[in-house]
């Protein structure tokens, strides 16, 4: 199936769509079945910028690409909001960020406010900050996490949230605590905060595809990137310098990347997967002890199905999306619905450009767009805590992986309840030997 949407004309709409004034993190609240005839679903209308206000103060951990995206994305996002305390476990990722921030909004963080070595979070965190952006790899999160809300801090926290069930467990439990505590948790599934994506699911819910029978997704793409070991590099620095090809540091890409679709179809169906049977495998990855490719058919408590693939191998034909079947139609889950006739029933209007052209491009990117509802959710006390529904994208992510690495068939409540906890027992540079290849299902342990 590869329906491509023709952004210049055949726009037809099932309705109108609602203005929605407040903003608030996108799906919450239960999804609204074609069968029941609840009222109709509005989807939330975003801000192009945040509110003023007070100065708001950010800490960024974590200054790779993602951590330096992130602090630039909260320097967008509105008037009054400064970036200004650093940390990372490498110094030259605190300088590369401090450059972009130097370059693209002229503000010199000093020396003093640059943190490295693996306490930077909590030095970070205890720093005269009212916001905390957590952008470290994964495995770091759930602990950094933790202590932002105990030193309560307002936090936005990149996807996945854990590599390992207990992770997992802690930052759900921090969540519950931010909770009664007011802060506001932002998660960095940004697909909720993307204006065809909402307005995909406002279709949805009222019933332009009846009810969903079943789900396709994919993220099939190619490599990421991977970093060689250099000569005088320990075992630790040189996998947490290749992060995103390792278990315990990323997840799996399954889980550490994965999660943006498996996040999406628990948004629209409003519940998860109870059990899960996958295998998957690995061809060409050059470093680490990942797969490359994955393939999980998840099951639902009424007998539905979802079908998951995601690959990350150079020179395959690639494929990002979602595909819901209804009993009326289906749709792509960001900006079309068809009918089983092949017939366009309604498509996402994108803004023209500059000089009155269609275009494919969304006003706000999502990266924008997430933090500038983090901010505005902050400046207008709109409570918003995303935690528990990426918490349980990451666990489906790991049942799916779980699955692939055994053979088995795996269930929702097993990997909930599991101590399974990757990682060292000290972080430390120096000797950590662990296998350079991924389990072999049959034969790797439960």
């Amino acid at each position: 199936m590869d329906h491509s949407v023709n952004v210049s004309g055949r726009r037809k709409f099932i309705g109108n769509l609602a203005a929605f004034g407040a903003v608030a993190s996108a799906g919450m609240g239960a999804v609204m079945s074609s069968c029941t005839r609840k009222p109709a679903y509005t989807a939330p209308v975003f801000p192009d910028k945040a509110p003023g206000g007070p100065v708001l103060k950010a800490g960024v951990v974590g200054c790779g690409w993602r951590g330096t995206g992130a602090a630039l994305n909260f320097l967008n996002a509105g008037p009054n909001l400064e970036v200004t305390v650093l940390g990372d476990l490498f110094e030259h990722r605190l300088e590369s960020c401090r450059k972009s921030i130097r370059d693209h909004h002229g503000a010199e963080i000093p020396d003093e406010n640059c943190f490295s070595g693996f306490d930077c979070y909590k030095r970070v965190i205890d720093s005269d900050i009212d916001v905390v952006l957590l952008c470290e790899p994964p495995y770091f999160r759930p602990v950094s996490f933790e202590y932002a809300i105990k030193a309560r801090r307002h936090a936005f926290i990149e996807k996945p949230v854990g590599v390992d069930p207990v992770g997992v467990r802690s930052v759900m439990a921090a969540g519950r605590m931010a909770e009664s505590a007011g802060l506001v948790v932002v998660a960095g599934t940004h697909y909720r905060h993307m204006r065809d994506r909402v307005q995909a699911l406002e279709m949805v819910r009222n019933g332009a595809i009846g009810d969903i029978i079943s789900v396709n997704c994919y993220f099939n793409m190619g490599k990421l990137w991977h970093v060689n070991r250099q000569e005088g590099w320990s075992d630790m620095e040189a996998m947490i310098r290749d992060w995103v090809n390792w278990r315990w540091l990323s997840g799996d890409h399954i889980v550490e990347q994965h999660i943006h679709e498996l996040d999406t179809v628990g948004w629209f169906l409003g519940k998860h997967p109870v059990k899960a049977l996958g295998f998957g495998g690995r061809h060409r990855r050059p470093t680490g002890d990942q797969n490359d490719f994955f393939s999980v058919d998840f099951v639902y408590d009424d007998g539905r199905h979802m079908h998951s693939m995601c690959r990350q191998i150079d020179g395959c034909a690639n494929k990002v999306d979602t595909y819901f079947f209804g009993t009326k139609g289906y749709t792509n889950g960001m900006n079309a619905v068809w009918d089983y006739n092949g017939n366009l029933l309604w498509e996402y209007q994108y803004p023209l450009d500059d000089e009155g052209r269609p275009t494919n491009m969304l006003k706000v990117s999502p990266h924008d767009q997430e933090i500038i509802n983090f901010v505005t959710a902050i400046r207008t006390n709109n409570y918003v805590n995303d935690t528990q529904n990426v918490s349980q994208a990451n666990i489906v992510a790991m049942m799916g992986r779980e699955s692939a690495y055994t053979g088995r068939e795996v269930g929702y409540s097993e990997i909930m309840d599991s101590n399974m906890k990757l990682g060292p027992d000290r972080l430390e540079f120096g000797p950590y030997d662990i296998p350079h290849s991924p389990p072999v299902p049959g034969t790797s342990p439960a």
